[in-house]
């Protein structure tokens, strides 16, 4: 599997950004996905996470209520839609791919096998 993430780019405060990330193969539909950030000098950190077919979704404390993670199966694709942004959300922004484990593991990296090259997301103040 092969994720390309984009949808980054320069945003004020208070603005929106939507992220895609577009997976190849036909097995999207078997794979738990979820959106990690990296700020420069910070550990990766968990964004949020949607299951392989309904269930619970994810998200981390810094995100909840602003941002909001889809997925469109027939698309192969998952959306992070980012709102009320703020200038500690800037970070290069990763989509990943996986299987390992139970639905509760979403939100560990270890969960994931396939990662995306990341995409940079800037919030001016």
């Amino acid at each position: 599997v092969q994720l390309q993430a984009s949808g980054g780019g320069l945003v004020q405060a208070g603005g929106s950004l939507r992220l895609s990330c577009a997976a190849s193969g036909r097995t999207f539909s078997s794979y738990g996905m979820g959106w990690f950030r990296q700020a420069p000098g910070k550990e990766r950190e968990f964004v949020c996470a949607t299951p392989r077919s309904g269930g619970n979704i994810y998200y981390g404390d810094s995100v909840k209520g602003r941002f909001t993670i889809s997925r469109d199966n027939a698309k192969n694709t998952v959306y992070l839609q980012m709102n009320s942004l703020k200038p500690e959300d800037t970070a290069v922004y990763y989509c990943a791919a996986g299987f390992r484990g139970v639905v509760s593991a979403l939100r560990d990296e270890k969960y994931y096998v396939y990662w995306g090259q990341g995409t940079q997301v800037t919030v001016s103040s």
